[in-house]
């Protein structure tokens, strides 16, 4: 399934969301000088763009990984793919289990077997 998943997600928001996350943890909310502005253009120029949920999930994963923020970078575009996953007509056990899936993805830590998963899980989508 093709839209725009991440469309509402405007670069404001994306930093609004890394900003609510440092401050439940006390943390420092600030943009790195090394990926900050590579991260936002990447995020400005992709993020409305009409994609599978894979695609979205994947650009926030290399967001992550250019850790725009100095901390919570993983939580941050998790929490937007979670978000989008929400919004699905999906029963709850597997909401859950995309959310999961998805998270683990962003972070750079899913397996080889989660990944499939996921793509198994969007495949339903299209069905």
């Amino acid at each position: 399934m093709h839209q725009d998943w991440l469309a509402p997600f405007t670069w404001e928001m994306v930093a609004a969301q890394n900003a609510v996350l440092c401050q439940a943890k006390n943390s420092l909310h600030k943009p790195t000088s090394d990926g900050h502005e590579s991260t936002r253009e990447l995020w400005e120029t992709h993020h409305r763009t009409v994609m599978t949920l894979e695609q979205a999930v994947d650009l926030c994963r290399r967001c992550h990984k250019m850790a725009p923020f100095c901390f919570y970078n993983g939580n941050t575009f998790a929490s937007i793919v979670a978000l989008v996953i929400r919004k699905l007509d999906l029963p709850a056990v597997e909401a859950h289990l995309m959310r999961s899936l998805a998270g683990h993805i962003v972070a750079g830590v899913a397996t080889e077997e989660e990944v499939r998963a996921f793509h198994n899980l969007c495949s339903k989508l299209d069905a």
